[in-house]
């Protein structure tokens, strides 16, 4: 059975091709237009995955769209009038894009796909689950439990922008669910608007923002205070109640009640890229812990009433890997998994997934739960773990969008005239990069197929030392050209992983945040916790400078041989010259632009930062080797700054 999974028309558009209940291929459609989280008709997506598993439009057997746009309709309309007068320019705003276009969805879509190659409408049944049953779906499905606890948290779907499901086999079963207003989705992001980052862009800004914040300060109670007493109500069992008085999201065109919140909280809100205070800092960190805290007790709620000691996760909050890693630390559930699309484009997937195991009834045959892996010397802060490790899941390490060949490599260099070279064997790559990125290099490292979902994971990656005091700075202000404050995730080898980090777990897709362990923290100075934001980010903190974040912790990405066997062996080969089984993994891209794609996409991006070294399968460049490259602003005309 062939499925199309498609998500669309808000942010993060997306599609999946499914083969007899297995993932071929799944990819954004922002890294082919080059426009980040773009939301429309992800026709470049399809005609890859369809290409990917060698089909065309004729031979699929369903199409899924990730929710029910009428019921989305039914709660825009019932809340306009809830709130009427309010709302009346949103409404004007809103209706005419509804009339004409969602309202008839299932017609666009056709037109749509019609435009892609030869279709009939009548050779594929079109389905529309709902928003978060694709998200509990695409958490669930490519698990390795046969059954499990089922959260999902986002901004909001049709009416649920939360809910409590379980998994059994083939059926998911949703037992509780939080309903619009009241949202932990809304509420994060009424906050990354107020201080001033893009609202469903900059919210793992304000999540690498917070840690800056005190939380022995007296402004932190006060701004913590504010928040739980006329923002949100927090019940035992996770769902919550927003006052409505200070939001305007339900029937207005911001996020906010702006002035009211000024008046709450005495601080002005802030705008463009102005500077960070203390202020900011400590209102992040309230707001962080308020929604760690309404995780915490879905997640406590959601093992009470499903039984489950396993918990699979989904919805744009699961990207929250600082609460996601507050579950794994209280022990909540014994083990866990979190979808690595858990956003809108996940949800394509979960609506393919949804189609073969529900509608179709499909068998699921149970993949078992793998022995836990230890390390070969644990330390004394790190437990063995009892997590599953990640060969277990069907994700195939998110190594799900396109690969590259010969042909594309060799055009990127006759277009460029760029100079060239190649590696001679594999072990020589490794090697050889390896001794870069030790000598304080950064390269761009690009392998195989592209990740499916935000984080690049090894294939499209910009690579430095952990050990270098200055490499945050220096990819954060030349390289990637984004805040200073930002920063940078970990690379470790899998069977290394308790020697360097305190996390019981593996952490194949970076969803989960840690502390470093203890002997490799460095001493702070007393007077630490009075330094400024830029002074507490160039004060050094431990034996990998370049990857602790200022209360010691990281957001790990464990490396496993199975999943990627050349990123694996080129970490090997690093500790082999260091003792240090750990790189620094960002995202193959600049601020504001989508995760390269292509070798083109690489080599642009390459030419246009200070990295100096740029890996493509087998093929090397040296920044220095290159012709003049004169066009080195010119992507902050093309990718609006995020």
């Amino acid at each position: 059975m062939n499925v199309l999974g498609i998500s669309a028309f808000y942010h993060d558009s997306a599609a999946v091709i499914l083969q007899n209940g297995e993932i071929i291929a799944a990819a954004q459609e922002e890294r082919f237009t080059r426009k980040k989280h773009d939301p429309g008709f992800p026709s470049h997506a399809i005609r890859y995955c369809l290409q990917e598993a060698g089909l065309g439009l004729g031979d699929l057997d369903a199409i899924a769209f990730y929710d029910k746009p009428l019921l989305k309709f039914e709660r825009l309309l019932e809340t306009y009038y809830s709130f009427a007068p309010r709302g009346l320019k949103s409404f004007m705003t809103a209706m005419p894009v509804w009339l004409k276009e969602k309202m008839f969805l299932k017609r666009l879509i056709h037109q749509e796909l019609a435009a892609i190659g030869p279709y009939d409408k009548r050779t594929a049944r079109l389905l529309f689950p709902e928003h978060h049953l694709s998200h509990a779906a695409s958490a669930f499905y490519p698990s390795p439990f046969e059954e499990a606890a089922i959260l999902t948290i986002d901004g909001v779907g049709e009416w649920a922008t939360a809910t409590i499901g379980k998994g059994h086999g083939n059926q998911i079963t949703v037992l509780k669910e939080l309903q619009f207003p009241h949202s932990v989705g809304l509420l994060y992001t009424a906050f990354t608007y107020f201080l001033g980052f893009r609202v469903n862009s900059g919210e793992y800004k304000l999540m690498g923002l917070a840690p800056y914040g005190d939380a022995t300060s007296e402004r932190y109670h006060r701004f913590r205070k504010a928040i739980e007493s006329e923002l949100v109500t927090l019940y035992d069992d996770g769902s919550i109640w927003l006052n409505q008085d200070y939001f305007n999201y339900a029937t207005g065109l911001e996020m906010t009640q702006t002035d009211k919140w000024e008046s709450l909280f005495g601080v002005m809100r802030r705008t463009g890229e102005s500077e960070l205070t203390p202020e900011h800092c400590d209102l992040g960190l309230a707001i962080q812990h308020v929604t760690e805290e309404i995780v915490l007790r879905m997640a406590r709620h959601a093992a009470s009433i499903t039984g489950s000691r396993r918990v699979c996760l989904a919805g744009g909050v699961a990207l929250n890997c600082v609460a996601n890693g507050r579950i794994v630390q209280e022990g909540i559930f014994e083990d866990l998994f979190i979808q690595p699309a858990a956003g809108d484009a996940g949800g394509a997937l979960g609506a393919a997934l949804a189609t073969h195991y529900i509608y179709e009834g499909a068998s699921r045959d149970f993949m078992g739960v793998a022995e836990p892996t230890k390390s070969a010397e644990p330390t004394k802060s790190a437990e063995p773990s009892k997590t599953t490790e990640p060969a277990g899941d069907r994700m195939k390490g998110s190594y799900l969008g396109p690969d590259f060949s010969e042909k594309e490599i060799r055009f990127t260099i006759r277009r460029h005239k760029a100079v060239g070279h190649t590696f001679g064997s594999d072990e020589e790559r490794s090697n050889t990069v390896a001794g870069w990125l030790a000598n304080g290099e950064v390269v761009g490292w690009m392998q195989g197929r592209m990740e499916f979902g935000p984080r690049a994971l090894g294939n499209r990656s910009i690579l430095g030392d952990p050990r270098d005091e200055e490499m945050q700075r220096k990819l954060n202000v030349k390289i990637k050209y984004r805040e200073s404050f930002r920063p940078f995730a970990p690379s470790v080898l899998a069977e290394k992983r308790s020697e360097w980090f305190d996390l019981p777990t593996p952490s194949p897709y970076m969803l989960l945040v840690c502390p470093i362990n203890p002997n490799i923290q460095a001493d702070l100075p007393g007077e630490y916790p009075t330094f400024s934001l830029k002074d507490k980010l160039y004060t050094r903190r431990s034996d990998l400078p370049a990857i602790t974040h200022i209360d010691f912790s990281a957001r790990l990405q464990t490396v496993h041989a199975e999943t990627n066997p050349r990123y694996h062996q080129l970490i090997k080969a690093f500790e082999k010259q260091t003792g240090v089984p750990v790189l620094v993994n960002t995202s193959f891209n600049v601020r504001g632009e989508p995760i390269v794609c292509t070798p083109e996409d690489a080599y642009l991006c390459f030419m246009r930062t200070e990295m100096d070294k740029l890996v493509i399968g087998n093929h090397y460049f040296i920044k220095t080797e290159q012709p003049e490259w004169s066009e080195k602003q010119e992507w902050m005309e093309e990718f609006p700054l995020d």
